[in-house]
């Protein structure tokens, strides 16, 4: 039995290194992708970050230009 937990927490850790991205010198995960992990939507995971900012660090979350977004 342990092996298959182990085996279902190396395809979990896959799953969530691949929606982690480079950007502006920072490892960052995409709003449309945290929901996912959490099991929640994308609009709930933004209303409670905004509703308990004291929370987090200033840095926690930024807009990607359309660019950065594109690449």
């Amino acid at each position: 039995m342990t092996g298959k937990k182990e085996s279902s927490k190396t395809i979990f850790d896959e799953i969530v290194m691949s929606k982690i991205y480079f950007i502006r010198g920072q490892k960052v995960m995409l709003d449309g992708d945290l929901p996912e992990l959490y099991g929640t939507e994308t609009k709930k995971l933004k209303l409670q970050v905004n509703r308990n900012q004291q929370c987090f660090p200033e840095l926690f979350m930024f807009e990607l230009t359309k660019k950065e977004y594109d690449a």
